[in-house]
């Protein structure tokens, strides 16, 4: 009677050190990504509101490609930490290899698209005739840029699935602080403008994947992995990612949604609108660091043929879940008349947010949940459920949220809708853990 609750006492306290080692590192890096784009922006802010204009456009159109192809991390880190799990480290990284080829692959063939036709892609976005030759120039040579990008996330899928979240975070770090001294200096110094500003983008990024390149290839000749290209892992890799595919392009719909609808509010509710959703991106940062925690280890778990081990850590990261967002909506509550002065001065745009941000910060204990089940069927390779979960999603939030409006809403009742939107994810993902159907072990899915 006495030894049982010792040993759960050590297994979660195991569990909980596996987490922290795994979720700390990764919300470093996780943070350090959106710090590329404020550095260019305070920077070729005082070039002028023409030039930082055109890379608001230029930006909001590179991160849509980028983060779109997000899976080749997702689809990655499952299936390195399988064969991890399996004790197979040669296959690891040869599967890995196969992500990294794709990557390259699918950053050739934006380059292709963009580059033509980027004047296009930039009065789309409703680019002013003063912003958009500078948004055309950033974009292009930004563009070059985009298999690094990809290569990036294709590396980093590969090193968490080896449970390795710290040389991630040492690599972001690094490229912040290159990527920022370069555009300081080809920006103002070398006097290439906004340009300068895209080429020292380009230039980080290439030397961020360099520096994973080095690391993965050095893994491959220790455990004698093959580093060229291998068409049947490429394309296995690649129909692993099409569900994913589904759901990130789901979820971006439903952010696009969202902002529409905020729009057709009026000025002050879109302003606010764009407020809250940074602070909700800033939020979900800390919430996916323990989503990437639980893709490497429950990945490694099913590939060692542990399923009670993968239920035992799906259980304890739920907890940690829903506590992160305890704390989280704490802090919004208390931090929200200090937070937003640091955004807007205008009356009317602080009060349609306040309350809105209640909102926001009841929400953040189910977005804990949300946000680590998420990362648990994705780390047991559940892609395909992932996809139909997210499109059920979308199907109850587009019409509950374009009919705000209609009834009067205001932007307090968007946030209501997002609310209804994390819980229907909530349901969708709590239904599929509990009935195991997930817990598929071995070290291929």
């Amino acid at each position: 009677m006495t030894q049982a609750p010792a040993i759960t006492r050590a297994a979660r306290r195991q569990h909980d050190r596996e987490i922290v080692a795994l979720a700390v590192p990764a919300f470093g890096a996780l943070v350090a990504e959106p710090l590329f784009v404020l550095a260019d922006s305070a920077i070729v802010g005082h070039l002028g509101t023409a030039q930082l204009a055109g890379l608001g456009v230029a930006s909001a159109l590179l991160t849509t490609a980028v983060s779109v192809f997000v899976f080749l991390a997702y689809a990655t880190t499952a299936a390195v930490a399988r064969r991890v799990g399996a004790g197979d480290l040669p296959a690891a990284i040869r599967q890995g290899m196969d992500g990294i080829w794709l990557a390259l692959l699918l950053g050739a063939t934006v380059i292709a698209i963009v580059l033509p036709t980027a004047p296009a892609l930039v009065d789309l976005f409703g680019a002013s005739d003063t912003a958009a030759s500078y948004a055309t120039t950033y974009l292009r040579i930004s563009s070059l840029g985009i298999p690094a990008m990809l290569v990036v996330l294709a590396a980093t899928g590969v090193l968490r699935g080896l449970q390795d979240t710290r040389t991630p975070l040492y690599v972001a770090i690094a490229g912040f602080v290159t990527n920022a001294a370069l555009n300081v200096v080809l920006v103002y110094g070398v006097g290439l403008g906004i340009a300068g500003s895209a080429w020292g983008t380009v230039i980080a990024q290439c030397g961020m994947a360099a520096v994973y390149l080095l690391v993965v290839i050095r893994g491959a000749r220790k455990h004698g992995a093959a580093l060229r290209p291998d068409l049947a892992g490429i394309r296995a890799s690649a129909q692993a990612g099409v569900p994913l595919l589904v759901r990130t392009l789901s979820l971006r719909a439903i952010l696009m949604i969202a902002t529409a609808v905020a729009a057709r509010l009026g000025d002050a509710d879109i302003a606010a609108h764009q407020i809250i959703l940074s602070l909700w991106s800033l939020l979900a940062f800390a919430l996916d660091a323990i989503a990437i925690a639980g893709q490497a280890i429950i990945g490694r778990c099913l590939g060692a043929g542990d399923a009670q081990g993968a239920r035992d850590v799906c259980r304890r990261m739920v907890q940690w879940g829903v506590a992160a967002g305890v704390v989280l909506g704490v802090l919004v509550v208390l931090t929200r008349p200090l937070f937003l002065p640091l955004f807007t001065s205008d009356s009317l745009v602080k009060d349609a947010a306040l309350p809105a941000l209640i909102v926001v910060a009841v929400c953040q204990p189910i977005s804990g949940v949300v946000f680590v089940l998420d990362g648990v069927l994705m780390g047991a390779g559940d892609g395909p459920y992932l996809a139909w979960a997210m499109l059920l999603t979308l199907a109850v939030f587009a019409p509950v949220a374009l009919l705000v409006p209609t009834f009067g809403g205001g932007l307090t009742a968007l946030w209501v809708a997002m609310n209804l939107m994390m819980t229907v994810r909530m349901l969708t993902l709590w239904v599929r853990t509990r009935s195991g159907r997930w817990l598929v072990t071995g070290a291929t899915r």
